[in-house]
């Protein structure tokens, strides 16, 4: 049973990191994911390409700086196969997942013929699964390119 619960919680640990892009303007041609410069301001000219979102790999509790980098770098790659040459941040931060617990409950009677014994116990616990995310909007800068 240990073996099992420690099997699945590193499947959900591990799975679903990824990305997306919803496009609003036509794509792009695809470009180096390295090309591709993050603004946490929107520069003075651009043209919005789609709504980039992206997720790290999941964690206890609170996502961790490698977690966000990961995001990040996701968000990237999603922009640069819409051939947009930035993204413009729009959230960043821990993103509830679920949680994950583990219950355990027992009983047991005894006796002999001078006493008799009963007992009862339980024990539960859980624990919050975090992901770093990123959202934000594909752009084209025209002077970056």
């Amino acid at each position: 049973m240990r073996c099992f619960l420690s099997v699945l919680a590193l499947g959900l640990l591990a799975g679903c990191a990824g990305g997306s892009a919803r496009l609003l303007a036509p794509a792009r041609p695809a470009i180096n994911a390295a090309e591709v410069r993050v603004y946490r301001f929107a520069p003075t000219h651009y043209q919005e390409i789609a709504v980039l979102d992206a997720t790290s790999g999941a964690h206890f509790y609170h996502g961790t700086a490698e977690g966000e980098a990961d995001a990040l770098r996701r968000l990237k790659e999603e922009a640069a196969r819409v051939g947009a040459n930035g993204v413009l941040i729009t959230a960043l931060g821990d993103r509830s997942s679920g949680s994950i617990g583990v219950g355990v409950a027992g009983g047991a009677v005894s006796s002999d013929r001078h006493s008799f014994q009963a007992g009862e116990g339980a024990v539960s616990g859980g624990a919050p699964i975090v992901r770093n995310g990123a959202a934000g909007i594909a752009i084209y800068v025209p002077h970056e390119r």
